[in-house]
């Protein structure tokens, strides 16, 4: 299993210098990243589209741009300086450095907005021979 990204990917996308240890973790997140897409993505998603998520997903985990105080992928927050309060909101799933796929980069890769479900009882009785009319 190959990375659908190279570390030379996600740094041309993001508005700071990797370390060199930032590096060597880059690559390794790479690789979960690919098997995360490969789990949930059918087989007519583009490379394209692969690249793309792959390199979003590392830099949301590693974290882009100068420090702001606030979680990375934070929907909400809220700060005070001398009531010493803190709050913020993460979207479902994604804690401060995992590595997750978003609802955007689901519908990039044609696995978004699926719904359905099956009966675990559906293989015990066979199918019905269809209706003759005469």
């Amino acid at each position: 299993m190959a990375a659908y990204a190279t570390v030379a990917d996600v740094q041309a996308r993001m508005t700071r210098e990797l370390t060199t240890d930032e590096e060597t973790l880059c690559s390794t997140l790479l690789d979960d990243a690919a098997v995360m897409i490969d789990a949930v993505a059918p087989e007519t998603a583009s490379a394209d589209a692969r690249k793309i998520v792959s390199c979003r997903m590392v830099i949301r985990a590693l974290g882009d741009g100068e420090p702001s105080g606030f979680p990375l992928g934070a929907q909400q927050g809220s700060m005070t300086a001398l009531g010493y309060t803190q709050q913020w909101t993460l979207p479902s799933g994604s804690g401060a450095g995992e590595l997750y796929i978003g609802k955007t980069e689901r519908q990039l890769l044609g696995c978004g907005n699926q719904i359905g479900s099956r009966s675990p009882t559906e293989n015990l009785v066979p199918p019905a021979p269809p209706e003759v009319w005469t």
